[in-house]
């Protein structure tokens, strides 16, 4: 047990930075399990699946820190349940998608695109505004369903919760910054849960998985991170409603757009 010790230590520090992510910007934590959890695996000489048991293990995990995030800030009045009920189909239909889609694809690949889209989402949260807008209101059918697919899909394919684009969308249509975020953490749960299923029946003939696995999900690392994360997803919630949100969102992208570029330098030149 004790040369486990330091995973154990570093799986800890990682979940409760998911958490307060997760209750401060309604992201699920996904940007800094996923990466966190490759390094990790890759460290420990289990690289072959490394990228699929980070982002498999962070959709469960995100399911977790989406419930007590979105419990949080309901009791603040925030979430906006009519939104979750009529896009949470659509976005379940892409998660399962994006997990199917996640099988066939190699690590690199998967690495890869975490970088990149993590890339553009760093500029994002340094340079948007929340008074940037393109509509009144969220967009109705089909425009909805496209959308909610391709937001479960790529946050299947990266293992975050579908924050960062709920956020975004549903600032540029109208929302205030706190219901956008408050409501967003509920679209972590339709991602997650669908998709960690489908991680862990895609990796169950996969060999060289690290111990504890199911599938692609390792339950070791998500029993320790889920444990650290959700109970610092309502300290992050409270934190949310009293900081300032604006430089929180630049310091975190400026870290964001770190990482994204050593995913980026990992999938191009390998480890």
């Amino acid at each position: 047990m004790l040369e486990f010790l330091p995973f154990i230590a570093a799986l800890l520090v990682v979940g409760a930075g998911a958490g307060l992510i997760a209750g401060l910007f309604g992201i699920g934590g996904g940007v800094v399990m996923v990466p966190a959890m490759y390094y990790v695996f890759t460290a420990l000489g289990y690289p072959d699946h490394a990228m699929h048991a980070a982002v498999g293990t962070s959709l469960a995990v995100i399911v977790a820190t989406s419930l007590r995030s979105v419990s949080a800030h309901a009791k603040r009045g925030a979430v906006d349940f009519q939104i979750l009920r009529t896009w949470t189909p659509w976005i379940v239909v892409g998660a399962l998608a994006g997990s199917a889609v996640a099988d066939l694809a190699p690590g690199r690949a998967l690495t890869g695109l975490f970088g990149a889209v993590a890339l553009i989402l760093s500029a994002q949260f340094f340079f948007g505004r929340p008074h940037w807008r393109l509509a009144d209101d969220m967009p109705g059918q089909p425009l909805r369903g496209l959308l909610g697919g391709f937001i479960g899909v790529l946050s299947s394919l990266m293992g975050i919760g579908g924050g960062v684009f709920g956020v975004t969308l549903m600032s540029v249509c109208g929302r205030t910054m706190h219901q956008a975020v408050a409501t967003s953490a509920g679209f972590g749960v339709a991602i997650g849960l669908p998709g960690a299923v489908g991680f862990m029946i895609a990796g169950l003939d996969e060999t060289g998985r690290a111990p504890f696995s199911l599938g692609y999900v390792n339950m070791a690392a998500f029993v320790i991170l889920a444990g650290a994360a959700v109970f610092l997803a309502p300290v992050g919630a409270a934190l949310a409603h009293k900081l300032n949100a604006a430089r929180l969102k630049q310091i975190f992208a400026i870290a964001l757009f770190v990482l994204a570029l050593n995913m980026i330098r990992e999938a191009v030149f390998g480890a």
